[in-house]
């Protein structure tokens, strides 16, 4: 079985093993919604890319289908190469800014497809929200240089790789931690120059980086503007432009900027103390020779989301940890989720609301960090609502399950291109609310073909019809409705769409202009 269909493949008689997320909640068997992924090639992922001049440039092409697979451009620039087995992009963007439209061309045993892209070189990174795995839920603090491979070769192996994921971050916990008497953790915390040291558990960052860029994947690190990281490893203060140019020679192509400690040197709700550091990481960053994206984890304090774009950030956590979040009818993702929706305004090409990472699968307790990851506590309808909110949202699509464990379910959630489509739309706008009450919910994105996504949630414990009304998303007329989990077209309709939802659970639709018949 070839592990794109292993992504997808429909096994009726999975169980699932999951305990329900509210006292006497009936657990349900769940469906795999998410149909078989085609043998035929199928490009996935967003459809523009922002580089800096003249900076390294690296990017696996998405797609989906039996392998081997043939990749040829057409049209790119004379400064980057394709590999035509791995589909994997690299060399240097272009020197002068500027927006260069190719074309991708896959072919493999049972057809080709080809594809539009567009390569935006310019001062902006992350036109769309990153994609990819993070560490934090999983490992905490005891990550290892084997624990990161290991991920990076299952985003491939599982085929999440093929639906756009590329991020492989590692978290907290891989710097020497001050005071330690553990062999592996302690010892010297910096070298004479002032250069950051990694513990004993990951002996050579640049071997790690070239490891996952070989893959045609990106490379994520972590510290904060505090003395301390949250887990009580060496950061980044004073020291600010060292570790800068300490992880971009490692070759790192993401910086998640943890504030913990900081809060010990500053004024509570002073906002320049908050803007200070990331103002001057978000400069250090932008100087150096190669793209590195900074995630602001700052918790939304002082309204980040107004100036987290000015600072540098490509995208910054409006809330606190999801990890932690308790919920009461509802999980805590739905919380977490709400208060970000009510963000949408300041969302966009460059500049994201994270509202954190993907729990599904198989996970860790944040509130017990040494017990073993176990199965999500989430229903089936649960974690469909999940990702059709984050994808709704424009959300950073970043899972910390474990990934080696990763089961025909979880990959059904995360694997579904068209799901995905929705949260990397090229117009890059994050759905609004159109209504809430103590039932309902329902969120409604643009789309960059001029078609809306409305995702209808049911916030109740039975199940309930929900519709919505043309006027409410601002359309008129006749109206083609797709079920976009199912990548099943329901049919047309008029001036309203309604639908039975299952309790805790979502139908997210893409709703655009009844087709013509030819």
């Amino acid at each position: 079985m070839t592990r794109i269909l292993k992504c997808l493949v429909l096994i009726a008689s999975i169980v699932f093993l999951g305990l329900p997320s509210t006292p006497g909640f009936a657990q349900s068997v769940p469906e795999l919604l998410t149909p078989k992924t085609p043998l035929t090639p199928q490009i996935n992922g967003p459809k523009v890319y922002g580089v800096r001049p003249g900076h390294p440039f690296l990017y696996r092409i998405p797609c989906t289908g039996t392998r081997p697979m043939h990749f040829s451009v057409k049209n790119l620039p004379a400064s980057l190469k394709v590999d035509e087995l791995s589909g994997i992009i690299s060399g240097n963007a272009p020197a002068e800014k500027g927006e260069f439209v190719v074309t991708i061309e896959a072919a493999n045993s049972m057809g080709k497809t080809a594809r539009t892209f567009k390569i935006v070189v310019g001062d902006k990174l992350g036109l769309t929200p990153q994609m990819g795995w993070n560490g934090w839920y999983t490992l905490y603090d005891h990550p290892t240089d084997s624990d990161i491979r290991k991920a990076a070769d299952a985003m491939i192996a599982s085929g999440m790789a093929d639906y756009g994921y590329q991020f492989v971050d590692i978290d907290d916990a891989w710097a020497r931690k001050p005071g330690s008497t553990d062999a592996e953790l302690g010892g010297q915390v910096r070298d004479e120059a002032g250069n950051i040291l990694p513990n004993v558990r990951f002996p050579s960052m640049p071997s790690l980086t070239q490891y996952i860029h070989s893959l045609g994947l990106k490379a994520g690190i972590y510290s904060g503007p505090g003395p301390l990281t949250c887990a009580k490893f060496e950061a980044s203060y004073r020291h600010e432009d060292a570790d800068a140019h300490q992880f971009n020679k490692w070759g790192f192509d993401l910086l998640k900027y943890d504030m913990c400690s900081y809060r010990n040197l500053v004024k509570e709700g002073n906002l320049d103390d908050l803007q200070k550091p990331y103002k001057l990481m978000g400069s250090l960053l932008k100087e150096l020779d190669r793209d590195i994206v900074l995630n602001m984890c700052q918790y939304g304090e002082g309204d980040v989301w107004k100036w987290g774009r000015q600072v540098g950030g490509t995208s910054w956590r409006t809330t606190g940890d999801l990890g932690l979040a308790v919920g009461d009818s509802l999980p805590g993702f739905y919380s977490v989720g709400l208060a970000n929706a009510a963000l949408d305004a300041y969302a966009g090409p460059g500049g994201w609301n994270d509202p954190d990472y993907i729990l599904i699968g198989t996970v860790g307790d944040a509130n017990n960090r040494t017990a073993p990851p176990k199965a999500t506590s989430l229903t089936p309808e649960e974690q469909y609502s999940y990702m059709s909110m984050w994808s709704l949202m424009a959300s950073p699509l970043l899972f910390s399950g474990d990934m080696a464990k990763l089961d025909d379910f979880t990959l059904n959630i995360l694997c579904n291109s068209e799901v995905i489509d929705i949260d990397q739309d090229l117009l890059g706008k994050q759905g609004k609310i159109l209504r809430k009450t103590s039932l309902e919910l329902i969120l409604a994105k643009p789309l960059e073909d001029g078609s809306i996504a409305v995702g209808l949630f049911n916030l109740g414990k039975a199940p309930r019809t929900i519709s919505v009304d043309w006027k409410e998303i601002e359309k008129r007329g006749r109206m083609q409705v797709r079920d976009v989990w199912r990548q099943k077209d329901l049919g047309k309709f008029d001036d309203t769409f309604g639908t039975a939802v299952p309790a805790h659970g979502v139908v997210l639709v893409k709703v655009e202009p009844a087709r013509r018949k030819l």
